[in-house]
C-alpha cells in the first residue's frame, strides 16, 4: 500500500472537499491518503521546501514553486463577487502608511494587497489571530480569509474588499482566484494523472453529497461555524466550480500571474496551462 501525503488548510471548504476520501467513498487501489491540515501561510512555507506530495497552495505563491510542483485543476477556490476582507475598528481613519496583519507573506490575498497598498506596514499571523489584533490595537487593519469573513466581531467594519482591488487590478470580468493544489514533480506521471483524477471525483462527490457529508463533519467537531454559516461558506469556495477549473478560472490565474510579474514579485510571467497535470500524457502513451 502507498502512502500520499494531502496537506490541506483546516478551514471548512478544504476539509469539506478531501473528506470524502477520508469517509471512504471515494478511494484508489493500493494507496492511502494521508491527510494533514496546517494553515494556509504554513503549506505555502512547506511547498518551497517540495515537502508534501500533494498540498494545497495560495496562487500567489505557485510561480515560486513551479519547478517542483505542477498545479492540479481541482479543488480550487475562487471568489466571484466576494473574497477576502480588509477590516478595521468602526469609525477609523486609516493613514497611507497604516499596520496591517495579513496571514502571510505567500497568500494571494497578501500579494495583491502589497500591489494596491505599496506604503502599509505589514506584520503576518495566523489567519485565526487576526481579528484580535485589529480589536486590541495591536494593528490598525487587517485581512480576514476563510471563515473569518463571516464571523467577524461587531466592532470591525469593512474599509475594502479584496475583490474590489481585484477588479480595479485585472480589469475585471474574471473571478479571483485564491488558492489550489499543486502535486510534487518528482512522482511518476501516471500516478500524478491519477491522483488528479481521484481527487477531482472526491471534489465532485463531496459536492452532490454536500448535506450529508456537511452533517457528518459538523457531528465529529471538524468545523468551527454553525451549520448555517457552512453552508453559506461552501457556496462561496466549495461549489460546483471548485471540481474543475475552467477557462475563465485559467484566464484569471493567468492574470494574477500578469500582475505579480508586473510589479516585481516573480521572475518570469507564466501561462497556468504550461503548468497543469499534463493528463493528455495519457492519450500520447497508448496512442
Amino acid at each position: 500500500m502507498k502512502t500520499v501525503t494531502v496537506a490541506h488548510s483546516p478551514d471548512a471548504d478544504d476539509i469539506f472537499m478531501f473528506y470524502a476520501i477520508k469517509f471512504g467513498w471515494v478511494s484508489m487501489k493500493d494507496v492511502q491518503f494521508d491527510n494533514i491540515a496546517l494553515d494556509i501561510e504554513t503549506l505555502n512555507v512547506k511547498a518551497l521546501e517540495n515537502y508534501y506530495d500533494i498540498s494545497a497552495i495560495s496562487f500567489g505563491l505557485y510561480p515560486l514553486i513551479k519547478d517542483e510542483y505542477a498545479l492540479l485543476r481541482t479543488a480550487v477556490s475562487f471568489g466571484e463577487g466576494y473574497g477576502p476582507k480588509l477590516i478595521k475598528r468602526k469609525g477609523t481613519k486609516l493613514k497611507r502608511n497604516f499596520k496591517v496583519a495579513l496571514s502571510g507573506k505567500y497568500t494571494t490575498n497578501a500579494l495583491l494587497f502589497k500591489i494596491a497598498y505599496p506604503d502599509a506596514r505589514i506584520i503576518y499571523k495566523n489567519f485565526l489571530e487576526i481579528e484580535k489584533a485589529v480589536t486590541d490595537g495591536e494593528v490598525d487593519a487587517g485581512v480576514l480569509i476563510h471563515e473569518s469573513i463571516l464571523t467577524y466581531n461587531d466592532s470591525l467594519e469593512v474599509e475594502r474588499e479584496l475583490w474590489d482591488i481585484w477588479t480595479e487590478l485585472s480589469g475585471g470580468g474574471l473571478p479571483l482566484p485564491l488558492g489550489g493544489m499543486g502535486v510534487r514533480r518528482s512522482l511518476p506521471i501516471t500516478r500524478a494523472i491519477a491522483y488528479e483524477e481521484v481527487l477531482t471525483k472526491a471534489v465532485e462527490v463531496a459536492h452532490k453529497n454536500e448535506k450529508e457529508l456537511s452533517k457528518m463533519l459538523m457531528e465529529r467537531d471538524l468545523i468551527r461555524v454553525d451549520a448555517d454559516k457552512l453552508e453559506t461558506y461552501l457556496e462561496l469556495y466549495a461549489n460546483a466550480d471548485s471540481i474543475s477549473m475552467s477557462d475563465k478560472q485559467l484566464d484569471a490565474i493567468d492574470k494574477l500571474f500578469e500582475l505579480g510579474y508586473n510589479a516585481g514579485y516573480y521572475e518570469e510571467k507564466l501561462n497556468v496551462r504550461d503548468y497543469l497535470v499534463p493528463k493528455e500524457y495519457q492519450d500520447f502513451r497508448f496512442a
